[in-house]
């Protein structure tokens, strides 16, 4: 990367770049960073942090994630990377025929249908058991703490939860939607900032998991609960999707990037769009970063990487592409010869054959880890089990109703998953963990923050600062509002339908931790577009 002690973006320098050397823990909610450095204080690791600060998230950022959603990570350990993908299947008893048959065409955002198994919390029981230091019921506790007693709501948690209750007013009809409403709006009313809020289902949940080990949640009392309240209101989740349901060691992909590997976590996971992008622009030469030229390929190679992704993408097994050819040196300077002057409107190519929370940490001794967990759409399907705490996530709704998709719905398969967390490395050294959250924001945050650090050398602060812009369909491109006018010109008269926007929340929340191989000094950068903190020592 060019310069990486280069100073803040000077169009948006909110943050300054944060140092430390024996512990980091990056996220979206102080309380949370601050719960995943006191497991390091404690004599816990970058794991334990990891685990402590996601379980505290639920709590804590219930807008965007619960106990009962899903989970992906990159963990370096042992100067090696691994994945963990703890995202959940479908219900067996659920099938497209049974849908159309009680006249479904299209699986809706909300309510039981969508609902599939519930990652989270073997993500967090599989990564303390194989790689952290401290007991997973100590690892909890602030997560309890914080859910038993209460926590003062941030300023953009209590804006998006004000228009997630209000949106949720309007749209969810049903008594199974009672315990969303008794749980997120107690008597009626939305928690405003700086007021309390606690879930005493929600902290006996997470000691149950702990004390446990999660067999609770998956072959136990609370699996039953879930069960009962599925079977009550027509749902297809059962107790045995619950207990067959296993997290997947995986091996991370990647592409190398102008020196530099970039890797994500592969399909069922929408990582692989990034790395599409980035293989295409890899020959490219960007001179600065606010040049129509750098803008417009951007835009382009991530359009054509998000065609591929949307008609392949879905559980590894069901893929008519493999990924090593979706990533393939020809493939992808086949895809960058269809990016011209002008802005096109992308189809998938045919290689040859051949509502999330994201959170970073690192540790003294080198160990880092990329964490991200998800309801999906906010607050996700709208349902809380009674009693539980427990918020469901509504993941199925990515599913193809379509037999002849890729990601066609089926019993026990896993759907295109828009949560992805990332991770660079230079040669056999760890640089450290990367994400954007935010739905199909996510890659595109991805490949610009990478392209700010490799390219324009910015620090990890800077590079999240930095001006943002999002494909939307077609050719239409929202423009964050810092974005030069001049550049918001020359895209229009190159063909793109350009809309600029106030609404910073729409282009992610990101996280960035870099550690310095010589040093091993760790530099920082938290998402100022939300009430990102980094805790540090």
């Amino acid at each position: 990367m060019k310069n990486s002690s280069a100073n803040q973006y000077p169009y948006s320098s909110r943050r300054t770049v944060t140092y430390g050397h024996n512990g980091m823990v990056a996220t979206s909610q102080p309380l949370a960073s601050q719960a995943g450095l006191d497991m390091i204080k404690k004599g816990g690791n970058a794991i334990d942090a990891a685990i402590a600060t996601a379980a505290c998230l639920t709590v804590v950022e219930p807008t965007s994630n619960g106990i009962g959603g899903d989970a992906f990570a990159l963990v370096w350990t042992k100067n090696k990377l691994h994945g963990l993908n703890a995202s959940g299947p479908a219900p067996q008893g659920i099938s497209i025929e049974k849908l159309k048959k009680a006249g479904i065409n299209e699986i809706p955002k909300f309510g039981l249908t969508p609902v599939t198994v519930p990652g989270a919390p073997s993500a967090w029981v599989e990564l303390s058991e194989k790689l952290g230091k401290l007991p997973i019921i100590e690892v909890l506790e602030p997560a309890i703490n914080y859910a038993r007693n209460g926590f003062p709501l941030s300023p953009t948690l209590a804006y998006n939860w004000e228009k997630g209750v209000e949106n949720f007013r309007k749209v969810l009809k049903g008594e199974e939607f009672q315990g969303w409403f008794d749980t997120f709006a107690p008597d009626g009313r939305i928690p405003k900032a700086g007021e309390l809020w606690k879930s005493e289902g929600h902290a006996r949940t997470l000691e149950l998991i702990g004390e446990t080990k999660g067999e609770v949640f998956y072959r136990g009392e609370l699996a039953d609960k879930i069960d009962e309240f599925s079977k009550k209101f027509g749902g297809f989740i059962r107790k045995e999707d619950l207990g067959a349901f296993r997290p997947e060691w995986v091996d991370p992909i990647s592409v190398n990037y102008k020196g530099y590997d970039v890797w994500e976590i592969p399909p069922n996971g929408q990582g692989i769009v990034a790395l599409m992008a980035l293989n295409m622009l890899k020959n490219d030469e960007f001179n600065a970063r606010e040049d129509v030229n750098t803008y417009h390929k951007q835009i382009e190679a991530i359009k054509l990487a998000f065609a591929d992704g949307e008609k392949y993408i879905t559980e590894k097994g069901s893929m008519s592409q493999s990924v090593e050819n979706m990533l393939s040196e020809a493939y992808g300077e086949k895809r960058r010869h269809l990016i011209a002057e002008e802005a096109l409107t992308p189809e998938a190519g045919e290689p040859d054959a051949g509502g999330t929370v994201y959170l970073s940490t690192a540790d003294g001794d080198g160990n880092m880890v990329s964490f991200i967990q998800s309801n999906y759409m906010g607050f996700g399907s709208g349902l809380v089990v009674p009693g539980t705490g427990i918020s469901l996530q509504n993941r199925g709704h990515n599913f193809s109703l379509d037999p002849e998709h890729d990601n066609a719905l089926e019993p026990g398969k896993r759907t295109y998953h828009t949560i992805i967390p990332g991770f660079l490395t230079k040669g056999k050294e760890a640089i450290g963990p990367f994400g954007v959250m935010g739905g199909f924001m996510q890659p595109q945050g991805h490949l610009q923050v990478v392209m700010n650090t490799i390219d324009f050398g910015l620090n990890p602060q800077a590079a999240l600062d930095a001006p943002r812009w999002q494909w939307m369909k077609d050719k239409q491109v929202l423009l964050e509002h810092s974005v030069p006018n001049f550049i918001a010109q020359a895209l229009s008269a190159k063909g793109h339908d350009i809309q600029l926007t106030h609404m910073s929340g729409s282009f992610g929340r990101g996280q960035i931790i870099w550690r310095d191989p010589f040093t091993g000094v760790l530099a920082g950068g938290t998402e100022s577009r939300t009430d990102g903190a980094i805790a540090v020592y």
